[in-house]
């Protein structure tokens, strides 16, 4: 239990040893006046019992104050439930935008390898023809020229 609330157990503990202790005093007739009329009634249960009235509306009023909290809380609760689940969605969204960004780099920098790959296969082709041809011009000029014991 909380302090005040032991406090508070305690205080209306102490409030009915001192009220039984002193029963024959709180149960005495005593001559009251409310200002038009005097009448006789024992005082101290009749400040007992506005004490009782006032501890009562006391304690309903803080259980309709906490019951108006409880409420309050579950409302904000709830409203950060849906602002957590509205984040949870643009997070997933901002991640399909990024997975479909990654994927359309990723088929960009593809295609861009293919090309480069074609263009490099060609200049290999064509350097492979370059030399093929060179060697067979140098071919055909060794074919041509005269040996080492021949004269022209």
């Amino acid at each position: 239990m909380r302090l005040r609330t032991v406090l508070v157990v305690l205080a209306i503990a102490l409030l009915a040893a001192f009220a039984a202790l002193n029963w024959s005093a709180f149960v005495a007739p005593t001559t009251l006046s409310l200002g038009y009329t005097v009448f006789e009634a024992p005082l101290g249960l009749l400040m007992l019992g506005v004490l009782m009235l006032l501890t009562l509306a006391f304690a309903l009023y803080m259980a309709f104050w906490q019951a108006g909290m409880l409420l309050e809380s579950r409302r904000l609760g709830k409203e950060l439930q849906q602002q957590r689940s509205l984040a949870d969605q643009a997070e997933a969204s901002r991640f399909t935008e990024l997975r479909a960004t990654l994927l359309a780099e990723f088929e960009r920098l593809t295609s861009q390898l293919n090309q480069s790959q074609e263009a490099l296969k060609a200049e290999m082709r064509d350097n492979t023809n370059a030399l093929s041809a060179a060697l067979a011009e140098m071919d055909d000029r060794l074919g041509r020229a005269p040996g080492p014991g021949t004269s022209p």
